[in-house]
Protein backbone atom coordinates (compact mmCIF):
# COMPACT_ATOMS: atom_id res chain seq x y z
CA UNK A 1 0.00 0.00 0.00
CA UNK A 2 2.92 2.58 0.91
CA UNK A 3 4.02 1.57 -2.74
CA UNK A 4 1.00 2.74 -4.32
CA UNK A 5 1.21 6.24 -2.71
CA UNK A 6 4.42 6.76 -3.47
CA UNK A 7 3.94 6.16 -6.90
CA UNK A 8 1.11 7.93 -6.59
CA UNK A 9 3.03 10.93 -4.96
CA UNK A 10 5.79 10.24 -8.05
CA UNK A 11 3.01 10.58 -11.15
CA UNK A 12 1.67 13.71 -9.50
CA UNK A 13 2.14 17.01 -11.39
CA UNK A 14 3.26 19.97 -9.44
CA UNK A 15 1.51 23.48 -9.59
CA UNK A 16 3.83 25.78 -10.88
CA UNK A 17 2.23 29.25 -9.24
CA UNK A 18 3.39 31.76 -7.00
CA UNK A 19 1.63 30.37 -3.70
CA UNK A 20 3.94 26.92 -4.39
CA UNK A 21 7.04 28.79 -4.89
CA UNK A 22 6.32 30.67 -1.69
CA UNK A 23 5.52 27.26 0.24
CA UNK A 24 8.50 25.63 -0.85
CA UNK A 25 11.13 28.69 -0.46
CA UNK A 26 9.31 28.98 2.99
CA UNK A 27 9.97 25.07 3.82
CA UNK A 28 13.68 25.19 2.88
CA UNK A 29 14.05 28.27 4.85
CA UNK A 30 12.23 26.51 7.55
CA UNK A 31 14.27 23.26 6.77
CA UNK A 32 18.06 24.91 6.70
CA UNK A 33 16.65 26.74 10.04
CA UNK A 34 16.12 23.11 11.58
CA UNK A 35 19.77 22.32 10.22
CA UNK A 36 21.31 25.65 11.79
CA UNK A 37 19.18 24.85 15.51
CA UNK A 38 20.76 21.32 14.86
CA UNK A 39 24.10 22.75 14.65
CA UNK A 40 24.49 25.24 16.94
CA UNK A 41 22.89 22.78 19.37
CA UNK A 42 25.93 20.31 19.18
CA UNK A 43 28.14 22.62 18.87
CA UNK A 44 27.03 24.20 22.34
CA UNK A 45 26.75 20.59 23.29
CA UNK A 46 30.40 19.81 22.88
CA UNK A 47 31.03 22.76 24.51
CA UNK A 48 29.35 22.29 27.39
CA UNK A 49 31.21 19.15 27.29
CA UNK A 50 34.24 20.26 27.14
CA UNK A 51 33.95 22.85 29.93
CA UNK A 52 32.42 20.86 32.27
CA UNK A 53 35.25 18.00 31.58
CA UNK A 54 37.81 20.69 32.28
CA UNK A 55 36.41 21.71 35.10
CA UNK A 56 36.16 18.44 36.65
CA UNK A 57 39.71 17.95 35.76
CA UNK A 58 40.56 20.94 37.20
CA UNK A 59 38.70 19.64 40.39
CA UNK A 60 40.09 16.31 40.67
CA UNK A 61 43.41 18.17 40.62
CA UNK A 62 42.97 20.76 43.35
CA UNK A 63 41.14 17.67 45.40
CA UNK A 64 44.48 15.70 45.12
CA UNK A 65 46.74 19.41 46.02
CA UNK A 66 44.58 19.96 48.86
CA UNK A 67 44.72 16.27 50.18
CA UNK A 68 48.68 16.60 49.71
CA UNK A 69 48.51 19.90 51.70
CA UNK A 70 46.22 18.65 54.30
CA UNK A 71 49.24 15.74 55.17
CA UNK A 72 51.68 18.18 54.61
CA UNK A 73 50.03 20.17 57.10
CA UNK A 74 49.83 17.77 59.78
CA UNK A 75 53.46 16.63 59.19
CA UNK A 76 53.94 20.44 60.00
CA UNK A 77 51.90 19.93 63.19
CA UNK A 78 53.28 16.92 64.56
CA UNK A 79 56.86 18.30 64.44
CA UNK A 80 55.77 21.40 65.84
CA UNK A 81 54.76 19.53 68.47
CA UNK A 82 57.81 17.72 69.05
CA UNK A 83 59.87 20.91 68.80
CA UNK A 84 57.48 22.64 71.47
CA UNK A 85 58.45 19.62 73.66
CA UNK A 86 61.64 20.00 73.37
CA UNK A 87 61.52 23.50 73.94
CA UNK A 88 59.49 22.81 77.27
CA UNK A 89 62.46 20.25 78.31
CA UNK A 90 65.11 22.50 77.52
CA UNK A 91 63.22 25.29 79.57
CA UNK A 92 62.92 23.12 82.32
CA UNK A 93 66.65 22.13 81.94
CA UNK A 94 67.47 25.85 82.43
CA UNK A 95 65.70 26.40 85.00
CA UNK A 96 67.25 23.64 86.75
CA UNK A 97 71.28 24.57 85.37
CA UNK A 98 70.71 28.22 87.28
CA UNK A 99 69.71 26.07 90.70
CA UNK A 100 73.11 25.94 92.21
CA UNK A 101 72.16 22.68 94.40
CA UNK A 102 71.11 20.82 91.48
CA UNK A 103 74.73 22.14 89.76
CA UNK A 104 76.54 19.87 92.66
CA UNK A 105 74.82 17.08 92.48
CA UNK A 106 75.42 16.63 88.74
CA UNK A 107 78.96 17.56 89.22
CA UNK A 108 79.06 14.68 92.10
CA UNK A 109 77.27 12.01 89.95
CA UNK A 110 79.12 12.39 86.90
CA UNK A 111 82.15 14.06 87.84
CA UNK A 112 82.56 12.32 91.31
CA UNK A 113 83.11 15.44 93.16
CA UNK A 114 82.58 14.40 96.75
CA UNK A 115 82.11 16.71 99.87
CA UNK A 116 84.62 16.77 102.88
CA UNK A 117 85.57 13.10 104.14
CA UNK A 118 82.93 11.63 102.26
CA UNK A 119 84.24 8.63 99.76
CA UNK A 120 82.25 7.65 96.55
CA UNK A 121 81.93 4.24 95.52
CA UNK A 122 80.78 3.29 91.68
CA UNK A 123 78.31 0.19 91.36
CA UNK A 124 78.52 -1.28 88.13
CA UNK A 125 75.09 -0.73 86.52
CA UNK A 126 74.84 -4.33 84.74
CA UNK A 127 75.94 -7.80 86.61
CA UNK A 128 77.76 -9.71 84.91
CA UNK A 129 76.60 -13.14 82.90
CA UNK A 130 78.63 -16.26 84.22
Amino acid sequence: MNRRRSRQKNNVAKLDTKYTQQQEQYLERKDREKRLLMRRLIAFGILFFVIVGSLSAYYIQQKSVFQNKQEEYRELEEELEAYQEENESLTREIELLNDVDYLLQIARKDYFFSKEGEIIFTLPDEEPSY
